[in-house]
């Protein structure tokens, strides 16, 4: 009989703003670098992926402003929260990185934390701000489709 495993694909946290504040270019995969109190903390879910953003410096990508909480069970040796992290890519997929925010003036943006097989990865976006009028555009959007949704389901009854 196979065992489920349960931390398979589960999400730890998510940034919901960012699909609002930017408009998505590309996401990629990325591990981060993390100390023993830091996954402890992660896997009670103590993250906040609000306003943290990713920078390129010396080929390496850090990730910056993710709030880890501390774990309450560590006598010492506990981590700073907000801590700049490494995150883990390929060399080929940092360069493309480098090309695309350097050119386009784009910017890196979690989207979400989450466990694959074991491992804490993280869900990265090349992302382009959006104006005040592009939000009331999506805000307009998105309610004209409640809308629909609902006359819809008003005519089916």
């Amino acid at each position: 009989m196979k065992q489920l495993n349960k931390n398979k694909n589960r999400v730890i946290s998510e940034n919901r703003k960012a699909r609002f504040n930017y408009t998505i270019e590309d996401i990629y995969e990325a591990g981060i670098q993390l100390l023993g109190t830091e996954v402890k903390s992660i896997r009670d879910g103590r993250v906040n992926l609000k306003d943290s953003y990713a920078i390129i410096k010396n080929g390496e990508v850090f990730i910056n402003q993710m709030h880890i909480g501390p774990y309450p069970f560590a006598a010492y040796g506990n981590h700073d929260p907000l801590r700049v992290r490494k995150l883990l890519l390929h060399k080929y997929e940092i360069k493309k990185l480098y090309g695309k925010i350097n050119e386009m003036g784009l910017s890196l943006i979690p989207l979400k934390m989450y466990f694959k097989n074991g491992k804490v990865k993280l869900s990265l976006a090349i992302a382009k701000g959006k104006r005040r009028y592009d939000k009331r555009e999506s805000i307009k959007r998105k309610d004209e489709k409640r809308d629909m949704e609902r006359a819809l389901r008003g005519a089916q009854k």
